[in-house]
Protein backbone atom coordinates (compact mmCIF):
# COMPACT_ATOMS: atom_id res chain seq x y z
CA UNK A 1 0.00 0.00 0.00
CA UNK A 2 1.68 3.40 -1.12
CA UNK A 3 2.04 6.21 1.40
CA UNK A 4 1.32 8.64 -1.42
CA UNK A 5 -2.28 9.95 -1.80
CA UNK A 6 -3.31 9.55 -5.18
CA UNK A 7 -4.05 13.24 -5.42
CA UNK A 8 -1.15 14.83 -3.40
CA UNK A 9 0.32 16.77 -6.51
CA UNK A 10 -2.98 18.87 -7.17
CA UNK A 11 -3.46 22.12 -5.47
CA UNK A 12 -7.26 23.31 -5.09
CA UNK A 13 -8.69 26.25 -4.74
CA UNK A 14 -12.06 26.38 -2.93
CA UNK A 15 -14.21 29.80 -3.29
CA UNK A 16 -17.46 28.00 -3.00
CA UNK A 17 -19.64 28.35 0.15
CA UNK A 18 -22.27 25.96 1.73
CA UNK A 19 -22.90 22.74 0.54
CA UNK A 20 -21.91 21.63 -3.79
CA UNK A 21 -19.02 23.20 -4.26
CA UNK A 22 -17.18 22.57 -0.41
CA UNK A 23 -18.69 18.67 -0.94
CA UNK A 24 -16.28 18.67 -4.10
CA UNK A 25 -13.56 19.91 -2.51
CA UNK A 26 -13.83 17.66 0.32
CA UNK A 27 -14.18 14.64 -1.94
CA UNK A 28 -10.98 15.85 -3.35
CA UNK A 29 -9.30 16.38 -0.23
CA UNK A 30 -9.71 12.96 0.48
CA UNK A 31 -7.66 11.42 -1.64
CA UNK A 32 -4.71 13.77 -0.68
CA UNK A 33 -5.05 17.07 -2.58
CA UNK A 34 -4.20 20.34 -1.15
CA UNK A 35 -7.65 22.11 -0.76
CA UNK A 36 -7.40 25.56 0.11
CA UNK A 37 -10.91 27.02 1.57
CA UNK A 38 -11.25 31.01 0.96
CA UNK A 39 -13.43 32.44 3.36
CA UNK A 40 -14.11 36.75 3.15
CA UNK A 41 -12.82 38.17 6.23
CA UNK A 42 -15.27 38.71 8.51
CA UNK A 43 -17.93 36.77 6.75
CA UNK A 44 -17.31 32.69 7.73
CA UNK A 45 -18.80 30.01 5.54
CA UNK A 46 -22.74 29.69 6.88
CA UNK A 47 -21.79 25.88 7.04
CA UNK A 48 -19.62 26.27 10.11
CA UNK A 49 -22.95 27.16 11.88
CA UNK A 50 -25.57 24.87 10.03
CA UNK A 51 -27.04 21.53 11.58
CA UNK A 52 -26.73 20.91 15.28
CA UNK A 53 -24.29 21.97 17.19
CA UNK A 54 -22.38 20.83 20.94
CA UNK A 55 -20.68 23.26 22.91
CA UNK A 56 -21.43 26.30 20.39
CA UNK A 57 -19.53 24.44 17.70
CA UNK A 58 -21.18 23.18 14.79
CA UNK A 59 -21.31 19.32 14.17
CA UNK A 60 -21.83 19.79 9.70
CA UNK A 61 -18.99 22.12 9.18
CA UNK A 62 -15.59 19.02 10.47
CA UNK A 63 -16.79 16.97 7.98
CA UNK A 64 -17.55 19.17 5.00
CA UNK A 65 -13.99 21.11 5.63
CA UNK A 66 -12.35 17.81 6.53
CA UNK A 67 -8.46 17.75 5.35
CA UNK A 68 -8.93 21.44 4.17
CA UNK A 69 -6.73 24.53 5.30
CA UNK A 70 -8.02 27.72 5.70
CA UNK A 71 -7.46 31.21 4.41
CA UNK A 72 -9.60 34.64 4.48
CA UNK A 73 -9.46 36.19 1.38
CA UNK A 74 -11.76 39.87 -0.34
CA UNK A 75 -12.38 39.22 -3.58
CA UNK A 76 -14.52 41.96 -3.53
CA UNK A 77 -11.67 44.12 -3.82
CA UNK A 78 -8.96 44.62 -6.54
CA UNK A 79 -6.03 43.81 -4.45
CA UNK A 80 -7.71 40.80 -3.00
CA UNK A 81 -8.40 39.78 -6.43
CA UNK A 82 -4.79 40.29 -7.85
CA UNK A 83 -3.40 37.47 -4.92
CA UNK A 84 -6.07 35.28 -6.08
CA UNK A 85 -4.23 35.74 -9.16
CA UNK A 86 -0.64 34.86 -7.89
CA UNK A 87 -2.03 32.12 -6.28
CA UNK A 88 -3.67 31.27 -9.71
CA UNK A 89 0.20 30.52 -10.89
CA UNK A 90 0.65 27.42 -8.74
CA UNK A 91 -2.70 26.46 -8.93
CA UNK A 92 -4.09 23.62 -10.80
CA UNK A 93 -8.18 23.45 -9.93
CA UNK A 94 -10.45 26.20 -8.93
CA UNK A 95 -14.26 25.25 -7.31
CA UNK A 96 -16.21 28.01 -7.03
CA UNK A 97 -20.15 27.70 -6.72
CA UNK A 98 -21.85 31.14 -7.34
CA UNK A 99 -24.46 32.38 -9.29
CA UNK A 100 -23.32 32.99 -13.17
CA UNK A 101 -21.02 36.48 -13.72
CA UNK A 102 -20.26 36.73 -9.85
CA UNK A 103 -16.41 35.64 -10.82
CA UNK A 104 -16.71 37.55 -14.00
CA UNK A 105 -17.66 40.56 -11.87
CA UNK A 106 -14.53 40.35 -9.80
CA UNK A 107 -12.13 40.01 -13.07
CA UNK A 108 -11.48 36.25 -12.37
CA UNK A 109 -13.04 34.86 -15.43
CA UNK A 110 -12.14 31.65 -16.64
CA UNK A 111 -10.98 33.64 -19.60
CA UNK A 112 -8.36 35.80 -17.56
CA UNK A 113 -7.35 33.32 -14.71
CA UNK A 114 -6.19 31.12 -17.66
CA UNK A 115 -4.27 33.15 -18.97
CA UNK A 116 -1.84 32.97 -16.05
CA UNK A 117 -2.12 29.79 -15.84
CA UNK A 118 -3.43 27.89 -19.20
CA UNK A 119 -3.76 24.35 -16.91
CA UNK A 120 -5.93 25.75 -15.02
CA UNK A 121 -9.23 24.13 -14.46
CA UNK A 122 -11.98 25.24 -13.30
CA UNK A 123 -15.02 23.79 -11.56
CA UNK A 124 -18.25 25.70 -11.89
CA UNK A 125 -21.43 24.48 -10.03
CA UNK A 126 -24.46 26.50 -10.53
CA UNK A 127 -28.81 26.05 -9.83
CA UNK A 128 -28.67 26.22 -14.28
CA UNK A 129 -25.66 26.21 -15.45
CA UNK A 130 -23.28 28.88 -17.38
CA UNK A 131 -25.52 29.30 -20.19
CA UNK A 132 -29.06 29.43 -21.31
CA UNK A 133 -31.86 31.42 -20.39
CA UNK A 134 -32.58 30.42 -16.30
CA UNK A 135 -28.08 30.90 -16.14
CA UNK A 136 -28.84 34.04 -14.13
CA UNK A 137 -31.34 32.82 -11.67
CA UNK A 138 -30.81 31.96 -7.68
CA UNK A 139 -30.63 28.13 -7.60
CA UNK A 140 -30.49 25.97 -4.63
CA UNK A 141 -30.25 21.99 -4.53
CA UNK A 142 -34.06 22.06 -3.13
CA UNK A 143 -35.45 23.97 -6.65
CA UNK A 144 -33.00 21.72 -8.71
CA UNK A 145 -34.60 18.56 -6.93
CA UNK A 146 -37.87 20.12 -8.30
CA UNK A 147 -36.89 21.17 -11.69
CA UNK A 148 -34.58 18.06 -12.08
CA UNK A 149 -38.19 15.45 -11.56
CA UNK A 150 -37.30 14.05 -8.48
CA UNK A 151 -39.46 15.81 -6.03
CA UNK A 152 -42.48 14.77 -8.28
CA UNK A 153 -41.71 11.05 -7.71
CA UNK A 154 -40.98 11.79 -4.22
CA UNK A 155 -43.49 10.68 -1.19
CA UNK A 156 -46.89 9.30 -1.29
CA UNK A 157 -49.66 9.76 -3.73
CA UNK A 158 -52.41 11.19 -1.30
CA UNK A 159 -49.87 13.65 -0.15
CA UNK A 160 -47.89 16.79 -1.80
CA UNK A 161 -44.58 16.27 -3.39
CA UNK A 162 -41.79 15.45 -0.52
CA UNK A 163 -38.15 15.97 -0.30
CA UNK A 164 -35.57 13.60 0.70
CA UNK A 165 -33.90 13.83 4.15
CA UNK A 166 -30.83 15.05 2.80
CA UNK A 167 -29.18 17.82 0.42
CA UNK A 168 -29.50 15.40 -2.51
CA UNK A 169 -29.46 17.73 -4.84
CA UNK A 170 -26.28 19.18 -3.98
CA UNK A 171 -24.24 15.97 -3.40
CA UNK A 172 -25.32 14.84 -6.68
CA UNK A 173 -23.90 17.92 -8.15
CA UNK A 174 -20.76 17.75 -6.29
CA UNK A 175 -20.24 14.00 -7.25
CA UNK A 176 -21.07 15.24 -10.79
CA UNK A 177 -18.66 18.61 -10.60
CA UNK A 178 -15.85 16.29 -9.04
CA UNK A 179 -16.12 13.29 -11.97
CA UNK A 180 -15.82 16.65 -14.42
CA UNK A 181 -13.27 17.63 -12.96
CA UNK A 182 -11.39 14.17 -12.05
CA UNK A 183 -11.90 14.11 -16.41
CA UNK A 184 -10.54 17.70 -17.08
CA UNK A 185 -7.42 16.42 -15.21
CA UNK A 186 -6.39 13.01 -16.41
CA UNK A 187 -7.45 14.85 -20.22
CA UNK A 188 -4.72 17.67 -19.24
CA UNK A 189 -2.08 15.15 -19.30
CA UNK A 190 -2.63 14.65 -23.07
CA UNK A 191 -3.22 18.61 -24.44
CA UNK A 192 -1.04 20.40 -21.62
CA UNK A 193 -4.43 22.86 -21.10
CA UNK A 194 -7.21 23.26 -18.26
CA UNK A 195 -10.53 23.62 -18.96
CA UNK A 196 -14.02 24.51 -17.90
CA UNK A 197 -16.32 22.07 -15.41
CA UNK A 198 -19.72 23.37 -16.02
CA UNK A 199 -22.43 21.73 -13.40
CA UNK A 200 -26.00 22.50 -13.46
CA UNK A 201 -27.69 21.19 -10.30
CA UNK A 202 -31.19 20.93 -11.86
CA UNK A 203 -29.22 18.68 -14.63
CA UNK A 204 -27.07 16.93 -11.91
CA UNK A 205 -30.38 15.53 -10.97
CA UNK A 206 -31.99 14.90 -14.17
CA UNK A 207 -29.12 12.65 -15.44
CA UNK A 208 -30.70 10.36 -12.35
CA UNK A 209 -34.03 10.06 -13.19
CA UNK A 210 -33.62 6.77 -14.99
CA UNK A 211 -36.18 6.36 -18.34
CA UNK A 212 -38.49 9.20 -16.73
CA UNK A 213 -38.57 10.74 -20.51
CA UNK A 214 -38.98 7.76 -22.73
CA UNK A 215 -41.32 6.63 -20.25
CA UNK A 216 -43.62 10.10 -20.98
CA UNK A 217 -42.84 9.85 -24.88
CA UNK A 218 -42.80 6.45 -25.89
CA UNK A 219 -45.51 5.07 -23.15
CA UNK A 220 -47.79 8.17 -22.62
CA UNK A 221 -46.64 7.38 -18.60
CA UNK A 222 -45.43 10.38 -16.41
CA UNK A 223 -44.24 9.26 -13.26
CA UNK A 224 -45.82 9.86 -10.23
CA UNK A 225 -45.28 9.17 -6.56
CA UNK A 226 -45.75 5.84 -5.26
CA UNK A 227 -44.25 6.10 -1.78
CA UNK A 228 -42.36 2.74 -1.19
CA UNK A 229 -42.86 0.75 -4.11
CA UNK A 230 -41.51 0.97 -7.46
CA UNK A 231 -44.05 0.89 -10.14
CA UNK A 232 -44.55 -1.88 -12.10
CA UNK A 233 -41.40 -3.89 -9.49
CA UNK A 234 -42.52 -6.12 -6.68
CA UNK A 235 -41.73 -7.14 -4.42
CA UNK A 236 -39.70 -4.29 -3.32
CA UNK A 237 -41.01 -2.41 -0.46
CA UNK A 238 -40.91 -2.25 3.62
CA UNK A 239 -42.94 -4.66 5.44
CA UNK A 240 -43.90 -4.62 9.57
CA UNK A 241 -42.81 -6.87 11.38
CA UNK A 242 -43.71 -8.59 14.47
CA UNK A 243 -41.67 -6.73 16.91
CA UNK A 244 -43.64 -3.17 15.27
CA UNK A 245 -40.69 -2.49 13.21
CA UNK A 246 -39.89 -2.35 9.13
CA UNK A 247 -37.61 -4.11 7.17
CA UNK A 248 -36.86 -3.75 3.24
CA UNK A 249 -37.14 -6.43 1.04
CA UNK A 250 -36.03 -6.41 -2.90
CA UNK A 251 -36.91 -9.91 -4.46
CA UNK A 252 -38.27 -8.81 -7.67
CA UNK A 253 -35.73 -10.90 -9.96
CA UNK A 254 -37.45 -14.24 -10.84
CA UNK A 255 -34.65 -16.14 -9.09
CA UNK A 256 -34.38 -14.30 -6.05
CA UNK A 257 -38.79 -14.29 -6.26
CA UNK A 258 -38.43 -18.37 -5.42
CA UNK A 259 -35.82 -18.36 -2.50
CA UNK A 260 -38.48 -15.50 -0.99
CA UNK A 261 -41.28 -17.83 -1.50
CA UNK A 262 -39.18 -20.90 -0.04
CA UNK A 263 -37.71 -18.14 3.28
CA UNK A 264 -41.48 -18.41 3.54
CA UNK A 265 -42.20 -21.57 3.28
CA UNK A 266 -44.31 -21.25 0.59
CA UNK A 267 -42.62 -22.22 -1.93
CA UNK A 268 -46.25 -22.75 -4.33
CA UNK A 269 -46.16 -18.77 -4.84
CA UNK A 270 -43.53 -18.99 -7.37
CA UNK A 271 -45.55 -20.98 -9.92
CA UNK A 272 -48.64 -18.73 -9.11
CA UNK A 273 -49.80 -17.00 -12.17
CA UNK A 274 -50.47 -14.01 -10.39
CA UNK A 275 -46.61 -13.74 -10.00
CA UNK A 276 -44.59 -16.37 -11.41
CA UNK A 277 -42.93 -13.58 -14.12
CA UNK A 278 -41.56 -10.07 -13.61
CA UNK A 279 -44.90 -8.48 -15.23
CA UNK A 280 -47.46 -10.63 -13.62
CA UNK A 281 -46.04 -9.55 -9.75
CA UNK A 282 -45.73 -6.18 -10.56
CA UNK A 283 -49.45 -6.35 -11.73
CA UNK A 284 -50.85 -8.24 -8.66
CA UNK A 285 -47.90 -6.34 -6.42
CA UNK A 286 -50.60 -5.10 -3.48
CA UNK A 287 -51.67 -8.76 -3.16
CA UNK A 288 -48.35 -10.25 -2.91
CA UNK A 289 -46.99 -7.66 -0.41
CA UNK A 290 -50.01 -8.25 1.44
CA UNK A 291 -48.99 -11.61 1.30
CA UNK A 292 -45.58 -11.18 2.48
CA UNK A 293 -46.25 -8.81 5.20
CA UNK A 294 -48.86 -11.46 6.73
CA UNK A 295 -45.71 -13.58 6.77
CA UNK A 296 -42.86 -10.86 7.99
CA UNK A 297 -45.65 -10.16 10.97
CA UNK A 298 -45.41 -13.44 12.33
CA UNK A 299 -41.56 -12.75 13.25
CA UNK A 300 -39.46 -10.58 15.27
CA UNK A 301 -37.45 -8.14 12.31
CA UNK A 302 -33.89 -10.29 13.07
CA UNK A 303 -35.29 -13.75 12.99
CA UNK A 304 -36.98 -12.62 9.42
CA UNK A 305 -33.84 -11.08 8.42
CA UNK A 306 -31.54 -14.03 9.61
CA UNK A 307 -34.20 -16.57 7.20
CA UNK A 308 -34.21 -13.96 4.35
CA UNK A 309 -30.06 -13.97 4.50
CA UNK A 310 -29.80 -17.82 4.82
CA UNK A 311 -31.98 -18.13 1.58
CA UNK A 312 -29.86 -14.95 0.21
CA UNK A 313 -33.21 -12.63 -0.25
CA UNK A 314 -31.92 -9.06 -0.09
CA UNK A 315 -32.60 -7.38 3.16
CA UNK A 316 -32.45 -5.19 5.72
CA UNK A 317 -33.69 -3.14 8.78
CA UNK A 318 -34.46 0.42 8.25
CA UNK A 319 -31.23 2.00 10.04
CA UNK A 320 -30.85 5.67 12.36
CA UNK A 321 -27.55 6.78 13.17
CA UNK A 322 -27.86 4.32 16.45
CA UNK A 323 -27.92 1.10 13.94
CA UNK A 324 -25.51 2.67 12.15
CA UNK A 325 -23.28 2.85 14.73
CA UNK A 326 -23.80 -0.47 15.96
CA UNK A 327 -23.39 -2.48 12.80
CA UNK A 328 -20.22 -4.58 12.56
CA UNK A 329 -20.15 -3.99 9.16
CA UNK A 330 -19.45 -0.12 9.15
CA UNK A 331 -16.51 -0.91 11.74
CA UNK A 332 -14.76 -3.54 9.40
CA UNK A 333 -15.37 -1.20 6.77
CA UNK A 334 -14.00 1.72 8.70
CA UNK A 335 -17.08 3.85 7.45
CA UNK A 336 -17.03 5.58 10.86
CA UNK A 337 -13.67 6.98 11.83
CA UNK A 338 -12.60 8.83 14.74
CA UNK A 339 -10.84 12.42 14.01
CA UNK A 340 -9.81 14.41 17.06
CA UNK A 341 -11.26 18.04 17.59
CA UNK A 342 -9.83 20.46 19.03
CA UNK A 343 -12.74 21.40 21.23
CA UNK A 344 -14.91 18.35 21.21
CA UNK A 345 -12.20 15.47 21.42
CA UNK A 346 -12.68 12.48 19.17
CA UNK A 347 -14.92 13.24 16.23
CA UNK A 348 -17.00 10.46 14.43
CA UNK A 349 -17.56 11.28 10.60
CA UNK A 350 -18.38 8.92 7.26
CA UNK A 351 -15.11 7.18 6.09
CA UNK A 352 -13.51 7.64 2.71
CA UNK A 353 -15.93 6.59 -0.33
CA UNK A 354 -14.87 4.34 -2.05
CA UNK A 355 -12.18 2.31 -1.35
CA UNK A 356 -8.95 2.33 -3.02
CA UNK A 357 -7.00 -0.83 -2.82
CA UNK A 358 -3.41 0.84 -3.43
CA UNK A 359 -3.88 3.98 -2.58
CA UNK A 360 -6.94 5.03 -0.52
CA UNK A 361 -8.03 8.26 1.09
CA UNK A 362 -7.65 9.29 4.22
CA UNK A 363 -9.18 11.36 6.82
CA UNK A 364 -6.15 13.50 8.47
CA UNK A 365 -7.90 16.47 10.24
CA UNK A 366 -11.47 17.80 10.84
CA UNK A 367 -12.31 20.85 9.51
CA UNK A 368 -10.14 24.05 10.00
CA UNK A 369 -11.82 25.48 13.28
CA UNK A 370 -10.70 29.16 12.98
CA UNK A 371 -11.32 30.92 10.15
CA UNK A 372 -7.83 32.08 8.25
CA UNK A 373 -6.19 29.26 10.16
CA UNK A 374 -3.44 28.64 7.58
CA UNK A 375 -3.21 32.32 6.13
CA UNK A 376 0.14 32.69 7.14
CA UNK A 377 1.63 29.10 5.22
CA UNK A 378 -0.39 30.18 2.63
CA UNK A 379 0.50 34.27 2.31
CA UNK A 380 4.20 33.96 3.72
CA UNK A 381 5.21 30.55 2.77
CA UNK A 382 3.53 29.74 -0.66
CA UNK A 383 3.39 33.37 -1.88
CA UNK A 384 6.33 34.67 0.20
CA UNK A 385 4.76 37.82 1.96
CA UNK A 386 6.72 39.17 4.43
CA UNK A 387 5.62 39.05 8.47
CA UNK A 388 4.62 43.22 7.66
CA UNK A 389 3.01 42.71 4.44
CA UNK A 390 0.81 40.04 5.99
CA UNK A 391 -0.50 42.40 8.60
CA UNK A 392 -1.16 45.28 6.81
CA UNK A 393 -3.57 42.49 4.58
CA UNK A 394 -4.94 41.95 7.30
CA UNK A 395 -5.76 45.41 8.88
CA UNK A 396 -7.36 46.50 5.63
CA UNK A 397 -9.27 43.76 5.75
CA UNK A 398 -8.06 42.25 2.42
CA UNK A 399 -7.73 38.64 4.28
Amino acid sequence: MSDQLPLANIRVIELGTLLAGPFSGRLLADFGAEVIKVEPPGKSDPMRNWGQSKDGVGLWWPIQSRNKKSITLNLRVEEGQNILKEMVKDADVIIENFRPGTMEKWNLSYEELSKINPKLIMVRTSGYGQTGPYKHRAGFGSVGEAMGGLRNVTGFPDRPPSRIGVSIGDTLAALFSTVGCLVALHERERSGVGQVVDTALYESVFSVMESLIPDYLFAGYIRERMGNILPGVAPSNIYFTKDKTYIVIGANADGVFRRLCEAMEQPYLADDPRFSTHHARGENMKVLDMLIEDWTKSLDAKDALEILDEKGVPSGLIYTAKEILEDPHYQEREMIVNVEHPELGEFPMPGIVPKLSRTPGKVNHVGPEVMGKHNDEVYRNWLGYSEEEVERLKETSVI
